[in-house]
């Protein structure tokens, strides 16, 4: 019998998926000359920076090794990629941004802005060039030659450090509220977080750890040292693909198979991939546990990308552990001579369900540098809802 539960349904967004987060980028951490005094002690990461520390000019370094110099708080800002984007608009910027992506299209007002991808994958260096950007936001996702590319037209570009955690996530929000001048806000932002994963962490203490595992396709999987690594966690979920290795590996069908997870992540409500090998034969296959997450939420390394994906993890965690729980004590009281029934005899006729899983992806807009499994050819339409959770057996 197949028990759902619908935590909470989110607007159902489009999106192409391509990524390329799979390397760390080049160069060192960014650096400030005049760096802001952060408390970390009470509300974690970035949470006391204030506008007190964003004056300018400006002089940072970023991951490449480059230091830029901005004159003055950059009013018109160009992203090439979906996560700087989202940031942006969390952090009260939103209006003085003139270019994203095509990945970026779930944003709302994201469509005024002019597209700066180019025909099927990449960025277009013309359109971007043609923004007129004060600033341009280039994620780790590329290659420092795509950073190269873009100041050779005389643009100031910042190129980000690789994020592998929410810690680092915080670090970035930080770091993009001192670019723009909207420091007390991104502060705030990651307050924001800081309670919402609190919370989550809260939510599941007292429960089991379910085995977990959020397969990309084409068996590669989001495995130890990454931000979703570190999302899952404080989720309440133990990632088994941390034990195979670091970032996004590609995974046999035998490892899947012993690494057995108990609960998939999808990222589409049909969650097909449960009906497909090696995932069908595992514990979360036969009992069909599954949690769809929000693809643009969970793929992007940015805020709200944290908040929403442990609220949603966390809270089914809960629900399935509930669940677990009132069927154990169900059977419980049928051995103790109630009825001889099993309590799991209706089924509610739906199908089962997977993700498409031909397309591996962070999220990241792809500027045409490939990865094993991200930045290829190939890129999925996905229709996506939030925080639904099944089980059936």
């Amino acid at each position: 019998m197949r028990h759902r539960y619908v935590i909470a349904m989110a607007l159902l967004v489009t999106t192409a998926l391509v990524g390329g987060v799979a390397g760390p980028a080049a160069g060192a951490q960014p650096t400030t000359t005049a760096s802001p005094t952060i408390d970390h002690s009470t509300d974690g990461p970035g949470a006391q920076q204030t506008d007190a520390a964003c004056e300018f000019p400006l002089e940072i370094t970023d991951a490449t090794g480059t230091t830029i110099t901005l004159d003055e708080r950059p009013e018109r800002i160009t992203t090439t990629n979906p996560s700087a984007a989202q940031t942006l608009w969390e952090i009260g910027a939103r209006d003085r941004v003139v270019g994203v992506t095509q990945y970026a299209a779930y944003l709302d007002g994201a469509s005024e802005r002019e597209n700066v991808s180019a025909e099927g994958f990449g960025v277009s260096v013309e359109r971007v060039v043609d923004t007129e950007p004060d600033l341009v936001l280039v994620p780790n996702a590329s290659s420092a030659s795509t950073a190269e590319t873009l100041r050779a037209q005389n643009l100031t570009v910042y190129h980000y450090a690789e994020a592998t955690s929410i810690e680092a996530i915080a670090e970035k929000t930080e770091t993009t509220g001192r670019l723009v001048g909207n420091c007390e806000a991104a502060a705030e932002t990651n307050a924001e977080m800081n309670e919402a994963v609190a919370a989550a962490e809260n939510r599941t203490a007292g429960l089991d750890r379910p085995n977990a595992l959020y397969p990309l396709g084409d068996g590669y999987v989001a495995a130890g040292n990454t931000f979703i690594n570190s999302i899952m966690e404080a989720g309440g979920v133990a990632n088994v693909a941390a034990a195979e290795g670091d970032g996004y590996p590609q995974l046999s069908n035998e490892v899947i198979l012993q690494t057995d997870p108990e609960l998939i992540l999808v990222t589409t409500p049909d969650a097909v991939i449960l009906e497909e090998e090696p995932y069908a034969s595992t514990t979360a296959g036969t009992e069909g546990n599954y949690v769809v997450m929000n693809v643009n939420y969970l793929n992007q390394p940015a805020p709200r990308s944290v908040i929403e994906s442990t609220t949603t993890l966390s809270t089914a965690v809960e629900e399935l552990q509930t669940e677990s729980d009132g069927a154990t004590d169900g059977e419980d009281e049928s051995a103790d001579g109630d009825d001889g029934g099993d309590g799991d005899t209706t089924s509610d006729g739906d199908d089962g369900s997977t993700e498409d899983g031909s397309d591996g992806s962070t999220g990241e807009g792809s500027t045409g540098d490939s990865a094993p499994g991200f930045g290829v050819v190939a890129a999925l339409i996905a229709a996506i809802a939030t925080a639904l959770i099944a089980r059936r057996r």
